[in-house]
């Protein structure tokens, strides 16, 4: 694990701007779930989050760890410090998770538009944008959330 951002005195789940310059909403956690801060999230239930541990359209960062009932912030929009789930090029769009909640690259997908051929484009997916290179699983980065 490598931390990218030259910021060694944070941690995932770290706003990397005043609290003020950032947009983040407090959601409830849902039933039988636990987040850890720095978690990717998505919107499991009207109001309420979960962990992103498999592939969802994420609406923000867990920026404290909460626990079923318990109100947890998330940064829906912002700068913030994040575990890469494995390689990510710079400026590359992201999204959540892998089995961990990190953020994974989300790749562009071909589109054949004089074909016959079908495909799913998931705009949905994409919540943020990678502001460095992520070579490896745990690599540490910022990313600018932008859902």
């Amino acid at each position: 694990m490598a931390d990218l951002t030259g910021l060694p005195n944070l941690v995932a789940g770290d706003v990397l701007e005043p609290r003020e310059g950032a947009l983040i909403i407090d959601y409830e956690v849902d039933t039988g779930q636990s987040i850890s801060k720095g978690d990717a999230v998505y919107l499991s239930a009207d109001g309420k989050i979960s962990r992103a541990t498999s592939a969802q359209n994420c609406i923000g960062i867990a920026t404290k760890a909460g626990s079923a009932g318990q109100m947890c912030p998330v940064i829906v929009r912002g700068r913030v410090k994040v575990a890469a789930g494995g390689a990510i090029g710079r400026g590359q769009a992201v999204y959540g998770g892998d089995a961990s909640a990190r953020v994974l690259a989300l790749a562009d997908q071909a589109v054949n538009e004089g074909g016959t051929a079908t495909y799913t484009i998931y705009y949905s997916r994409q919540f943020a944008f990678a502001e460095q290179a992520a070579t490896a699983a745990a690599d540490l980065i910022s990313i600018l959330v932008v859902k």
